[in-house]
This record gives C-alpha cells, sequence and structure tokens, in this order.
C-alpha cells in the first residue's frame, strides 16, 4: 500500500514531464511552416494590349537583353496560319533559351515555340494526355533549366511537368515532348495565368479567378511551395498560399484580367500583368511591379 501511495503521488509529475519531453521531441522533428513573402506595390508600366498583354519575362543571355512580352501580335503569321492562334506567359532558362506556350482552338496537341541563345527558333508539340486540358497559358522553367512547367485552366489540383525544349537532352523537335512527373497542390487553384520560380522550390503565380471561394479574393497573387525540386522522375506536392490580390484600378467598370508573371532575380522585381476591363483594355492596361518586404 504505501508503494502505491507514493506511485501515484509521482504520477502527476512524471505525467508533465512526459508531456514536456514529447512537445519538445515534436517541435524539434517537425518541419518548419511555410513562411509566406510579402510583396509591396513598386510601380507600374502601360501595358499595350496587342503586344505585352499575354506574357512577359526577363532574359539574362547574352547580357543586356530586353525583357520579352508576348500579346496576340507577337504571334508568327507562319504560326498562326497553322492554327496556333495563342500564344501564353513565356519564359527563359538562365541559360538564354526562350520558350513560349501555344495553343489552338482544337486538336490534341499544345506546342512550345523554343528560342535558342544563337538566335535559332524550333518547335516542339507535346500529345494531350488523357484527361488534360486543351490550354497552354504559361511555362516555367526550373533554376537547373531541365524541367519546366505548365498549368491548365480552369479549377485544377495540379502543374505538370515537362523536360525543358532545347535545354534538356532527352528532348527534340522531332519527337513529341511528354509530360514526365506532376506538382500535386495541396489546394485546389483557378485559372492561372502565369507562374515563375523564385528559387528552386518556390513558385510564384498569378490567377485570373474571378469567383474568390478558393482564397477569399479575387484576381490573387499566389505562393506555391514545393516538397523539392522538379527532378522529372518523382511527383512532388505543392503548398499553395494566398498572398494578396492583384491590383484592379482602371477608368474603366468591369471585369479584370490577370495575365502573366515574371520574377527577375538579378533585381528581385516581381512583375504582373493586368488587363482593364472594356475601352480601358487599350488605355490603362498595366504591368504592376512589386519588390519583397
Amino acid at each position: 500500500m504505501p508503494l502505491r501511495s507514493a506511485g501515484r503521488r509521482c504520477r502527476p509529475a512524471l505525467t508533465a514531464l512526459i508531456a514536456a519531453t514529447a512537445a519538445v521531441l515534436a517541435l524539434t522533428a517537425a518541419p518548419p511552416a511555410t513562411a509566406a513573402d510579402t510583396w509591396t506595390e513598386a510601380g507600374s508600366d502601360r501595358a499595350d494590349p496587342l503586344t505585352e498583354s499575354q506574357g512577359l519575362t526577363s532574359v539574362e543571355v547574352p547580357a543586356g537583353s530586353p525583357n520579352r512580352y508576348t500579346g496576340i501580335g507577337t504571334i508568327p503569321f507562319g504560326v498562326s496560319t497553322r492554327g496556333w492562334n495563342h500564344v501564353g506567359d513565356p519564359d527563359a532558362s538562365y541559360d538564354g533559351h526562350y520558350v513560349e506556350p501555344y495553343q489552338r482552338d482544337s486538336g490534341g496537341a499544345k506546342m512550345f515555340r523554343v528560342k535558342a541563345p544563337d538566335g535559332t527558333w524550333s518547335e516542339y508539340v507535346h500529345a494531350l494526355g488523357s484527361g488534360e486540358a486543351l490550354n497552354n497559358s504559361w511555362v516555367a522553367i526550373s533554376p537547373d533549366g531541365q524541367w519546366m512547367l505548365s498549368g491548365e485552366w480552369g479549377t485544377m489540383t495540379r502543374l505538370l511537368v515537362f523536360p525543358t525544349p532545347g535545354v534538356n537532352p532527352s528532348t527534340s523537335p522531332s519527337a513529341n515532348l511528354p509530360q514526365v512527373a506532376t506538382v500535386r497542390l495541396d489546394h485546389a487553384v483557378r485559372d492561372v495565368q502565369g507562374c515563375d520560380f523564385v528559387t528552386a522550390t518556390r513558385l510564384l503565380c498569378s490567377s485570373d479567378d474571378p469567383e474568390g471561394t478558393l482564397f477569399g479574393l479575387t484576381k490573387p497573387l499566389l505562393q506555391i511551395d514545393l516538397t523539392a525540386p522538379p527532378n522529372g522522375t518523382a511527383d512532388v506536392t505543392g503548398q499553395v498560399t494566398a498572398l494578396r490580390q492583384l491590383p484592379l484600378r482602371s477608368g474603366c467598370s468591369g471585369s479584370f484580367e490577370a495575365e502573366g508573371i515574371d520574377y527577375d532575380r538579378r533585381t528581385g522585381t516581381l512583375r504582373v500583368i493586368v488587363v482593364s476591363p472594356g475601352f480601358c483594355v487599350l488605355t490603362d492596361s498595366k504591368t504592376y511591379r512589386f519588390t519583397r518586404g
């Protein structure tokens, strides 16, 4: 009896010690919570509705290259006459390969048009997989240059991973460009118009979501944190965070359209195109600039 009594008297202290130890171990073992960046508007430039209304990217090679933009007015005649009548948000690898995504109104393929650092152009076609949407709104090239992400229109829980055409040695203009992996998103996204890598495992994306039911705001700037850099052999998970609403300012009222996005690692500047509603698409559509913090 005395021993049992002593045991009962010690049990609360022992329980507290075990609980405290477990809490410390849990904090030590748990991965750190994803930190959401803050992006502050730092200025804007007019976006031409014909040549700067779909996408944009900064080009590092050759040195001094101007930023590139896409719009209906940038589609070459020889490309549009073959049915590729929509160009999306482009990207460029750090070694100077520039990639534009194209789609057409029907058919079972998407096309990626690539300009090499020597100035030559080539085309890579991807045959749609089972259940894959036709649209080809954007591309984002991984910092190592080997892998390219793309997305689909509508409400989606995935991003598609391809070998970067013209950069990854497995690609050829004469062969189908295959989807090799998937980014599985932990939260649905809607109408993503552009993404760009900030680090090997972090993307910033512009969403044209008109409803606002997914994150509580329309036209959000999204951050997607990957569990690992894309490697073309295994799927990875992406944690989605809505950072803020993109600027929606115009002399006209109506529906804005969030378009392409670019992050320039040399200056730390983020740029996003927002097209104004109605007649003001001609007068006050903007490329907004943001800085971190």
